[in-house]
């Protein structure tokens, strides 16, 4: 290129990254892709269906790092620039025409697709997944990653005759293709942001529910949960139909898919028609006590109206998709788990709010750059708040005048509140200042909420002040109004406040008489285990709780060590939960226990450190990793394990091994020990280390 041209280019391409697409809307996007997970690769051929709104001598889509093999305008070449970003087509466009631009493309995705369990040995463990939310469909698919752009997308996935494919919309057609493999197309019938569009693949199997309204639900498990389906997904049914009832506008698409995926970068992820979700949230019925998958599934359910069918225009409207499913994902509990479980989930989320701005942390919901827990809880609590200022009928009026209005649209917190005021008559520019501007959170206007709404957090308020800073008197006041309490969940707190102050006789009188949740308190909050009380805290060891059963084993075993053998042989065999907290808290201690079981120890430490394997899921992994460095138990196949995971894609694991591998090689003689490993070790690991040992 000359100097002028050139020049001329790159102030285009400056200029094309800040702008949004403005002079043609694309409408509908006819998606070809085969993935190539050998390669991590993905083949595709996108055709787009778009209008010209004005003039223009040039238009863009997003494309990380793609190479485009035919670009055709109206089934003719044309010209384009391709910077890595964007490519970038150089043609006049009159006003009011159409045109369809297909584009032929391979790319390696750094992100947004992520192939699982490809090169290993094991069979039956393969996935592939993506995950597109903020700006990185276009590492796989050119795109608009602006979120005001949206586009009916209609996907075609080649792939051979294994595993299950999900994706958006419906399955229209499933053929087979002359690569030997099948062509499976799924059919979306309205518009949506690209960050939205999504596919898994992988070893699954499917039951189907259909919701009072018709609608299917489609619940994707691997073989091996087959007996994890029902507490993993209980509920589902009843969730939908509450969204439906409670929203009062119907389900906007043609069906709905759940599927669980392996280290899944987040809980979950909304995508159009298909969610999916981590796999940790694929429990038994012991575990569904301590964590389970309902608030998830019920906040991603209601992204789906949320998010999908109104779309913020920019991160300063955020509030609009994560406090409103938060907020009705807490409705759903509501409706399940009863009034008492909501307000005391509020209080919880309240104090952590109140603790996050009282210290100088605190953010506006208007601000684009807050963090979580502001845009989800302190989301939540705005909604809940502006209900209450409204009155509930106004606010479910509201609400369906919002979503009929910007219906398949994109939205502001201002079309929200206009909406507001408009059905209620009320002026809520004082609401605005208060709970979406400030930053700080109004804890004691909260409290006032809370304590006018629940007799129980009203009552556990009333105590607290009754013991004040004279914990001395706290058992002597529990116990006179101990008969008087009908709330587990108050009780429960009460105990996680002031169990380490109660005697032995009356923690005996708890573990005797109550629940397993106030029982769980007990363990959580009492800080020795004296004699008088073993007995009674060895009955937690039934209780049907993995949280409670951990914490318990490790108590007895380490407060009284003459009994360690017994409480070992009566917790084996135990994984726990998907984490496997029992079985690697078991296999911990029965190594570091004297005496027991010595000829089976080398037995239990390859299976404690086999769990530092790819395989498994990072939660487990991360697990490993920490209980092997607390007793020094690293071996080589740990040190490679734990290299291969400081490249792994989910960012908080990686940084956390990190830390895990810097520590161990500041030891004296392991810098050696991991230098032995050169060999062993592909190419991406040893530039690693070599980073790492600045070499």
């Amino acid at each position: 290129m000359k100097p002028v041209s050139f020049l001329f280019f790159i102030l285009l391409v400056q200029l094309l990254s800040g702008q949004t697409q403005d002079k043609v809307d694309f409408t509908h996007a006819e998606v070809h892709i085969t993935p190539k997970p050998e390669e991590k690769r993905i083949d595709g051929t996108i055709q787009y269906k778009f209008h010209v709104i004005s003039n223009t001598d040039s238009i863009f889509l997003d494309a990380k790092k793609m190479e485009f093999s035919s670009v055709l305008l109206d089934q003719k070449p044309v010209k384009y620039t391709n910077d890595g970003e964007k490519i970038i087509i150089h043609k006049k466009l009159k006003q009011w025409d159409t045109h369809f631009l297909v584009l032929t493309y391979k790319v390696k995705p750094e992100q947004t697709v992520y192939f699982l369990g490809w090169d290993d040995n094991i069979q039956g463990n393969e996935q592939i997944w993506t995950q597109g939310q903020g700006k990185y469909t276009s590492h796989w698919l050119p795109s608009l990653d602006d979120m005001n752009d949206k586009v009916e997308f209609d996907l075609n996935i080649s792939f051979p005759h294994i595993g299950e494919l999900i994706a958006n919309g419906k399955i229209v057609k499933v053929k087979s293709n002359h690569s030997g493999g099948i062509v499976t197309t799924f059919d979306m019938k309205k518009p949506m942001s690209s960050y939205l569009v999504s596919f898994a693949l992988g070893n699954f199997e499917k039951q189907v529910l259909h919701s009072t309204s018709g609608i299917p639900i489609e619940l994707y498990y691997e073989p091996k949960d087959s007996l994890k389906v029902e507490p993993t997904y209980r509920y589902s049914k009843r969730i939908f139909d509450f969204l439906e009832e409670e929203i009062g506008i119907p389900y906007p698409w043609q069906n709905y898919k759940q599927v669980p995926v392996q280290d899944f970068l987040y809980a979950g992820m909304e995508n159009t028609t298909a969610t999916t979700f981590s796999n940790t949230f694929v429990v038994d019925s012991i575990a569904f006590f301590d964590k389970n998958y309902v608030n998830v599934n019920a906040h991603e359910m209601a992204h789906q109206w949320f998010g999908n069918l109104v779309t913020e225009q920019s991160g300063a409207h955020h509030w609009l998709h994560e406090g409103f499913a938060t907020y009705y994902a807490y409705l759903a509990e509501k409706d399940i788990f009863g009034e008492d479980y909501f307000y005391w989930h509020l209080l919880e989320t309240a104090r952590a709010l109140s603790n996050f701005s009282g210290a100088g942390n605190g953010e506006a919901l208007t601000s684009p750059n807050a963090g979580s827990l502001t845009f989800y809880e302190k989301g939540a609590w705005a909604l809940a708040m502006l209900k209450e200022r409204v009155g509930e009928s106004n606010f479910k009026q509201g609400i369906k005048s919002y979503l009929t209005e910007y219906a398949y649209k994109n939205v502001t917190i201002s079309n929200f509140m206009e909406e507001m005021e408009k059905v209620s008559g009320m002026e809520l520019s004082d609401f605005e200042t208060a709970w979406l501007q400030k930053s700080e959170f109004p804890f004691e206007t909260a409290k006032d909420f809370l304590i006018r709404n629940s007799t129980s957090i009203k009552t556990y308020f009333e105590i607290r002040t009754k013991i004040g800073v004279e914990l001395n008197q706290a058992e002597k006041i529990l116990k006179r109004e101990w008969p008087k309490l009908n709330s587990d969940l108050l009780k429960h707190h009460l105990i996680l406040d002031y169990g380490n102050e109660l005697s032995p006789s009356f923690v005996q009188t708890i573990l005797e008489s109550e629940g397993k949740k106030v029982r769980q308190a007990v363990v959580l909050s009492v800080e020795k285990i004296s004699e008088e009380i073993q007995k009674p805290f060895e009955t937690l060891l039934q209780d049907k709780s993995y949280v409670t059963l951990e914490s318990t084993l490790y108590r007895l075993w380490t407060d009284f060590p003459e009994s360690q053998h017994k409480y070992l042989d009566l917790t084996d065999e135990i994984l726990g939960l998907p984490n496997k907290n029992i079985r690697m808290l078991w296999l911990t201690l029965a190594l570091i226990t004297p005496d027991y079981k010595t000829t089976l120890k080398p037995e239990y430490f390859q299976e404690l450190n086999s769990y530092t394997g790819p395989e498994h899921h990072f939660e487990v992994r991360l697990l490993a990793f920490q209980y092997l460095k607390n007793i020094g138990g690293f071996n080589d196949e740990t040190l490679k394990n734990l290299i291969e995971a400081c490249s792994h894609h989910v960012w908080h694991f990686k940084k956390t091994c990190r830390k895990v591998l810097k520590e161990f090689l500041k030891e004296e003689g392991n810098v050696a020990r991991v230098e032995a490993l050169y060999p062993s070790l592909d190419w991406e690991e040893q530039q690693y280390l070599n980073k790492t040992l600045g070499k």
